[in-house]
């Protein structure tokens, strides 16, 4: 993978399969990527609603209770990511 392509999309946590990723720069609300086998979706930080895509139910629920367990991670990694730092690791499920 390119320098670049990593600086756009870096990994913040993996569970389960499961790969959760923040974009530099990324459009508001304030949101992640998670990515499980053939599945991506958008999971807004405030309220962890899908924004868009879809992720099987059992593998939406392990993203949702991780979530929900680090949304003061995720919102500081946010603002990095709107600033270009360097983001945190986030321990996993």
């Amino acid at each position: 993978m390119l320098d670049k392509e990593m600086r756009e999309m870096p990994i913040v946590s993996k569970f389960y399969g499961i790969v959760i990723m923040m974009f530099f720069d990324d459009h508001n609300p304030p949101h992640f990527h998670a990515k499980y086998n053939e599945f991506q979706a958008s999971v807004r930080i405030s309220d962890l609603a899908v924004m868009n895509g879809s992720l099987p139910p059992k593998a939406l629920g392990l993203v949702v209770e991780w979530a929900a367990l680090h949304q003061d991670e995720l919102m500081l990694n946010w603002e990095y990511s709107q600033h270009g730092k360097e983001l945190l690791k986030i321990q996993a499920l």
